[in-house]
């Protein structure tokens, strides 16, 4: 499948449930989260600063969409909600990469998802997670949520503190199944595994290390000393790899990343990644690059 037919057969499937007009507003959210794209343009344009620029997209940290809602402060690397850029769509199938923050005692109320993947990455606070499946948890900076939205579900994601902002990174991929039967799981790493090496947090594999997707992905987290430098080896043959920088800064192929940046790479094999300040926290995000 080429990118144009990606575009086209992705974007059908929007992460949101069409709820019935029976259920009037009770599967509102307040914020429209996704709205259905054009499918037009490419999202894999090349890098001109970059020495691999045929084969690499940089997308900065002050370019990306921005929604301040008050309670709700939202940076999104790709088009989302009011933020549409038809050159900045997903990078393969990651559609969604959003770091946001909440105040005190704020959430995101019942809203509903279906056919997507979703999976997120607290940094600070506490995030308090409800949903139609009966679940019910906390997930703190350290912890992996996953969620297979499948044939529908419908959630709430609060800051369960009234004193501190809640912090995490909210991430879309698309399946390469639709309509499975919903699921959620999450997990407490053990962030010694990640001292300057990259820790596997999600893969295809539910036996493997981390939660898993429905998806021929593969997500790893690493912290890394100044000056430290590793290879990352590419899981399958025809992904990529996105990295963003949570915070510190880093070289990556030789492009100069630093706090928030993303950079996306396809058609390789590795990645020569070397930390260029202290305590620089990595997540690479492998992923494929057509459905």
């Amino acid at each position: 499948m080429d990118r144009k037919d990606f575009l086209k057969k992705g974007l059908l499937g929007t992460g949101m449930f069409v709820a019935s007009a029976s259920l009037g507003n009770t599967m509102k959210n307040e914020i429209d989260e996704i709205e259905p794209l054009e499918p037009i343009g490419y999202n894999h344009l090349p890098n001109p600063d970059s020495k691999i620029k045929d084969n690499s997209v940089i997308h900065k940290a002050d370019t990306r969409g921005k929604a301040d809602h008050g309670w709700l402060v939202s940076n999104h690397t790709f088009s989302f909600a009011n933020y549409h850029n038809p050159e900045r769509m997903h990078f393969g199938v990651l559609r969604v990469l959003n770091d946001d923050k909440v105040e005190a005692g704020r959430g995101f109320g019942t809203h509903p998802h279906d056919n997507m993947e979703i999976i997120s990455i607290p940094l600070e606070g506490d995030l308090e997670h409800k949903d139609s499946m009966g679940n019910s948890a906390i997930i703190r900076s350290g912890d992996i949520q996953v969620m297979s939205a499948g044939t529908g579900i419908m959630h709430s994601e609060f800051n369960k503190n009234q004193d501190q902002l809640v912090k995490f990174l909210q991430i879309w991929v698309y399946p390469n199944k639709r309509n499975v039967t919903p699921r959620y799981d999450q997990i407490t790493l053990d962030k010694t595994d990640g001292k300057n090496k990259f820790q596997q947090i999600l893969s295809p594999n539910p036996d493997d290390e981390g939660v898993w997707i429905h998806q021929d992905a593969w997500f790893h987290l690493g912290n890394f000393e100044n000056n430290i430098e590793t290879n990352y080896q590419l899981k399958k043959k025809g992904n990529g790899v996105y990295a963003f920088i949570i915070k510190g800064s880093a070289e990556i192929e030789g492009q100069k990343l630093e706090e928030r940046d993303g950079f996306g790479v396809w058609d390789i094999s590795d990645l020569q990644i070397k930390a260029t300040s202290e305590n620089t926290e990595i997540l690479l995000m492998d992923v494929p690059m057509t459905m």
